[in-house]
C-alpha cells in the first residue's frame, strides 16, 4: 500500500515536470539563441540540447564569429564560455551589454574565479550554468529566462487613460450594463469602431 503511493506521487510530480516543462518549451520556441563556446564538443552538446527549446540555435567557437552572428540573428539569449582563445568571454558579454543592455546572457563556465563571477555581476549578465552542464541546470536556467522575459513583457505593456464627458460615460456604463460587459470593454470597442480597427 505504501509502495502504491508513492508511485502515484510520483507519477503525479511526473506530470507537474512534463506540464512545466511544455510550458517553458511553449514559451522558448518563439526564440532564438546563440551559443558561444570553443569546444566543440560542449558546444555540440549545448546546440543539440537548446534545439529542443528554441526555434533557431547558432553557434561559433571564437569571439569574433559570434559577434558576427549575433549582428545578423539577433538572438534573443546567448550562452557564452568565459574562457575563449583570443577575446575573453567577459569581453564579448560586456561588448554585447553595450550594443543591447537589455539583451539575456548566460554565462557557461568551469570556473570558480571570484574576479571572473565579480566581472560577470558587473556586466550584469542575467544567469550561470556551470560545467558540466545537466540538463536539469539547463531547464532551471530556461525557467528564469522565461519568467524574466515574461517581466519586461508586462513592463513594455502601455497603459492609457481616458476621460469623458459625463453624459458619455453614464451611456457607457449603461450599455456596458446592458450586454454585462466592462466600461472599458465597451469603451475599446467603441474606439475600435471609430478608428476603424
Amino acid at each position: 500500500m505504501l509502495q502504491s503511493i508513492k508511485i502515484t506521487k510520483s507519477k503525479e510530480i511526473g506530470k507537474l515536470m512534463n506540464n512545466d516543462l511544455m510550458k517553458i518549451v511553449e514559451e522558448t520556441k518563439k526564440l532564438k539563441t546563440l551559443v558561444l563556446e570553443d569546444e566543440p564538443e560542449t558546444n555540440e552538446l549545448m546546440c543539440t540540447t537548446l534545439r529542443n527549446f528554441f526555434s533557431e540555435v547558432h553557434s561559433a567557437i571564437d569571439a569574433d564569429s559570434a559577434m558576427e552572428l549575433f549582428e545578423k540573428h539577433s538572438p534573443d539569449i546567448i550562452f557564452i564560455d568565459i574562457i575563449l582563445p583570443g577575446k575573453s568571454g567577459l569581453d564579448v558579454a560586456k561588448e554585447i551589454r553595450e550594443i543591447n543592455p537589455k539583451q539575456i546572457i548566460v554565462i557557461v563556465s568551469a570556473s570558480n574565479d571570484m574576479g571572473n563571477i565579480s566581472e560577470a555581476v558587473k556586466i550584469g549578465v542575467n544567469n550561470f550554468i556551470r560545467k558540466p552542464i545537466d540538463t536539469d541546470k539547463m531547464i532551471d536556467v530556461l525557467k528564469d529566462i522565461v519568467a524574466d522575459l515574461k517581466k519586461q513583457k508586462k513592463n513594455r505593456t502601455k497603459i492609457f487613460s481616458i476621460t469623458l464627458p459625463l453624459d458619455l460615460y453614464e451611456q457607457v456604463d449603461q450599455d456596458a450594463k446592458g450586454e454585462s460587459i466592462s466600461k472599458n470593454a465597451m469603451i475599446i470597442r467603441a474606439l475600435k469602431h471609430f478608428y476603424n480597427l
